[in-house]
């Protein structure tokens, strides 16, 4: 049995000794708010039975069920919104049509019941959303919330019952605000489960994260369409993204770390689909190394203080644009190939010339894993080059 189905059970057991607990002291006390908490618990002891059901059900995969059944947590939780909106009803129903007198002298006991209650379920609740957080398991995280407010309607009901010690009458104030809460719990829940039931995207700051974890590939030139959405505890991604490269076996390669990136960022991920294309580009750009004198190619490849840069039109061969770049990473002590290799990805170059090559050293491997090919030329002029271009 996993961690999370424990819990599940504890949800249960706690919930019905708290039931038990809260409505004898109400019938012993009086207190209205206190009969109205005990039957908000005997909904939580359905609802976390309802959970823990929920979540042994939804691992399981069928041939009617391909996907999984993980969606099922997801209507666990929609149900258990139900119930806690039932619960709510009944108790604002209590408050303005039940009847009764405070026991005074058995307040005391009452009061250190609900402070009892108050422990509990602050410890618990805080438990298993932890758990719930960690298995991303949406039925726990809802029963950690639902419980939460136990709490909070239990604070509520303690001020009551202190009142109706000294003669304020709160009673009947503390168990309408307890309606509010729980009516408060059921909505957030219901929106959370039904977002998933209707294959709502991740969120907006996921989404955002995940895009930005794939462009850092240096393969990727650009995300076509990403979606993302959750199925109970678990993650469905698809994207679709062009490649600077064109061979099989490296498009495969980059696919590959497209995915492993992604599950590296998302835990419980069961599926990633990626659909991978060439890069379909007008023009490409080429860059070279320069000395000083912006005409003679520079030996060393992260040492040159200038770039070249030009953009080609591929129909024709034509050079449409053209510039001259300061390497911002001439003064680095170390690891100069490899930077300026990472920079001239991200100015999109497609083609470099060098006079050595790079093949066995870091900005080679930087270059060739992101489809860029390194021409090598034996005159080491600029001149040269923009002739070979044209």
């Amino acid at each position: 049995m996993e961690r999370s189905e424990k819990v599940g059970l504890m949800a249960i057991g706690i919930n019905a000794f708290l039931m038990a607990l809260k409505g004898g002291l109400g019938l012993w006390a009086g207190s209205l708010a206190l009969i109205a908490d005990a039957l908000h618990s005997m909904t939580d002891v359905v609802a976390s039975a309802t959970v823990w059901a929920g979540i042994r059900l939804s691992r399981r995969r069928t041939k009617l069920f391909p996907y999984g059944m993980y969606k099922v947590e997801n209507l666990v939780s929609l149900v258990l919104a139900v119930l806690i909106f039932l619960a709510g009803y009944e108790i604002v129903k209590m408050v303005f049509e039940g009847e009764a007198i405070l026991n005074r002298s058995a307040l005391p006991f009452a009061i250190i019941g609900v402070i009892a209650t108050l422990i509990i379920t602050f410890f618990f609740s805080r438990y298993e959303l932890q758990v719930g957080k960690e298995a991303r398991s949406p039925s726990l995280i809802a029963d950690a919330r639902h419980i939460y407010t136990d709490f909070l309607t239990s604070a509520v009901i303690l001020v009551g019952l202190i009142g109706g010690y000294f003669g304020l009458p709160l009673d009947r104030p503390a168990a309408l605000v307890v309606a509010i809460f729980i009516g408060w719990a059921g909505a957030r829940i219901a929106l959370d489960a039904i977002k998933v039931l209707l294959d709502a995207s991740l969120d907006f700051d996921t989404m955002e994260q995940l895009k930005k974890t794939i462009a850092d590939i240096p393969q990727v030139v650009e995300i076509n369409q990403l979606r993302g959405r959750n199925s109970g505890r678990y993650t469905f991604i698809e994207a679709d993204v062009s490649l600077r490269v064109k061979e099989l076996d490296k498009s495969h390669f980059a696919s590959h770390e497209i995915e492993r990136k992604i599950r590296q960022f998302l835990p419980n991920v069961d599926s990633i689909v990626i659909h991978c294309e060439p890069q379909s580009k007008d023009q490409i750009i080429v860059a070279a190394p320069l000395e000083e004198d912006r005409e003679h190619l520079s030996e060393h490849f992260g040492e040159a203080p200038v770039y070249y840069l030009a953009t080609i039109r591929q129909k024709d061969g034509n050079i449409v644009q053209e510039k001259f770049i300061p390497n911002p990473f001439f003064q680095e002590d170390k690891g100069k190939g490899i930077k300026v290799g990472k920079w001239l990805l991200e100015l999109g170059v497609d083609q470099v010339y060098a006079i050595k090559t790079l093949e066995g050293k870091g900005p080679g491997y930087v270059l060739a894993d992101a489809g860029v090919s390194v021409n090598v030329v034996e005159n080491g002029v600029l001149s040269a080059i923009k002739n070979n271009l044209s």
